[in-house]
């Protein structure tokens, strides 16, 4: 599976925490994160992360074309509700997408943590019958 690892700057030390507790479970997938997230789950989680610009300068667009190619799996995205952030228009078309494609989110640690552990115990596997254009493949 193809994850996507995002958070807001006054959320970063609570994805750095969640990463670190379910290290096991993310560890078989690859992983993508915007540019300062990804540095920081590198350097305390030591998982290989494929890393994209921050999200005020686009970072949140290239996963977000990855979800309209089908090429992502799930996005957790721990939110700052509680600060305005300058690239909100992006975060919102990221949001959007996820809804569009059927690629599951999480905003916050609750509902990450039941995508993650539905992940380790294999409720994700129709992620793997979707076909390119998003729809069930009839395998």
């Amino acid at each position: 599976m193809k994850i996507a690892l995002i958070a807001h700057d006054n959320k970063k030390e609570d994805l750095i925490r969640f990463v670190t507790a379910y290290k096991d479970i993310f560890e078989p997938h690859e992983l993508y994160a915007t540019g300062t997230t990804g540095q920081k789950i590198i350097n305390e989680v030591s998982l290989p992360i494929h890393r994209f610009n921050s999200g005020p300068l686009g970072g949140d667009q290239e996963i977000g074309a990855l979800i309209a190619r089908n090429e992502m799996d799930m996005v957790i995205f721990f939110r700052d509700p509680l600060t305005a952030q300058p690239h909100e228009p992006d975060v919102s078309a990221l949001i959007r997408l996820s809804d569009v494609y059927n690629v599951p989110l999480a905003t916050n640690m609750g509902t990450a943590e039941v995508l993650v552990l539905g992940l380790k115990n294999g409720y994700m596997a129709w992620r793997d019958i979707i076909d390119d254009e998003g729809e069930p493949s009839g395998k």
